[in-house]
């Protein structure tokens, strides 16, 4: 193929009076002539303050700069191939953590109590004993605030759906509402109980739970920080509370070894669910997109009615100091299957986006990925 089929007439030109110059430099006068005959040149006198001067070398240069970053780039492109699972997910919401941790994110200096994202940005809160919450860029792991306040361990932290309000709870017996918009600003703080405040969730978009180690479970108004109502009958420290998205119900782990349920409109406890043998640290309802694998695992029925098959509030699982994690019915109050794995402590669990498995950590160390249909 020649030359006239690849390169438009200009840059043609361009190419031969690049070449000319260069044999002129390097000193080749016969075969320049030759060439500038050949192709129409002929009279080409090089100039060093003529464009053309040492084009064709600098042209050269920068393809070996380049060729040598495309190989770079290739080798960098074949390593991660190599770290990459055999199997990537069709979609974002299949991904499973695999080791090794992607970013440290080291500012606290005392134990972390809690780890929560922002529902819409790409924000990370982290409550520790040191009595801050610090907050991250998830993405990139860049440090971006210290929220300060509380003057005791923060216990727990939460945002509301909309994500312009964040509430924290701690030992120093309060809760505290932060304005997001506003720079982070303390806009209220919440008295009433009379111990550690160990959990906090919103209740709808107007009202808060919180539980404590006073035993009990309250109900605050957001607009006014009046406590409005409190639910009483756990035995011992109320460790975590949860509700549904309809804000029907709430569940409440306890070290009285119980999993409750709870009316928040009326306060009357539902259900006291009784099968672990130590502590509850935390207790969650399961999402509507679990139910399919959760009824699989249990041996119940596919349920028919559409309605039905996806109303909130199905099914709890909790996480215990027993070293197991248990799966209930809130219906029947009924012990329907019990996940055993870990080694020491359950501390926390949350529900994967694809409603297939749940991720918990626990005391030994490790974190875990169980498979909701089968419970391994």
């Amino acid at each position: 193929m020649s030359f006239e089929q690849i390169l438009p007439e200009r840059q043609l030109k361009e190419l031969q009076k690049s070449v000319l110059d260069f044999m002129h430099t390097q000193g080749y006068t016969e075969s320049a002539a030759v060439f500038a005959r050949e192709s129409g040149n002929e009279g080409f006198v090089a100039d060093p303050n003529d464009r053309h001067h040492n084009l064709l070398a600098k042209k050269w240069t920068s393809v070996i700069r380049l060729q040598k970053k495309i190989m770079e780039l290739e080798a960098k492109l074949s390593k991660l191939q190599e770290e990459a699972p055999l199997r990537r997910p069709s979609s974002v919401a299949e991904w499973l953590p695999r080791p090794p941790a992607r970013t440290k994110l080291a500012q606290h200096r005392s134990p972390i109590t809690r780890v929560r994202f922002h529902p819409q940005y790409t924000v990370l809160a982290t409550a520790s004993e040191d009595m801050t919450v610090k907050l991250w860029d998830s993405e990139s792991g860049d440090f971006e605030r210290t929220v300060k306040g509380h003057t005791k361990a923060v216990q727990d932290v939460a945002f509301d759906a909309k994500g312009s309000i964040m509430v924290t709870c701690s030992a120093d017996l309060t809760l505290r509402v932060w304005d997001i918009a506003a720079d982070y600003k303390c806009v209220r703080t919440l008295h009433g109980h009379d111990h550690c405040v160990s959990a906090v969730c919103f209740l709808g978009a107007d009202r808060l739970a919180s539980a404590s180690r006073d035993r009990t479970i309250k109900i605050w108004d957001l607009a006014t920080g009046y406590c409005v109502k409190t639910l009483v009958g756990h035995a011992e420290w109320v460790r975590s509370v949860d509700v549904t998205p309809d804000s029907r119900l709430l569940c409440t782990a306890s070290n009285d070894q119980s999993v409750r349920l709870w009316d928040p409109s009326t306060g009357d406890c539902k259900a006291d669910m009784r099968g672990h043998s130590n502590v509850v640290e935390t207790a969650r309802f399961a999402p509507p997109n679990t139910y399919a694998c959760l009824r699989r695992l249990a041996g119940l029925p596919p349920v028919t009615a559409a309605a039905d098959a996806n109303a909130p509030g199905q099914f709890v699982i909790s996480g215990s100091r027993d070293k197991t994690l248990c799966l209930w019915d809130t219906a029947s109050a009924q012990l329907l299957h019990t996940f055993i794995g870990h080694d020491d402590w359950v501390r926390d669990f949350v529900f994967h986006p694809s409603g297939k498995t749940i991720i918990s950590v626990s005391d030994d160390k490790t974190m875990r990925v169980w498979d909701l249909a089968t419970g391994r």
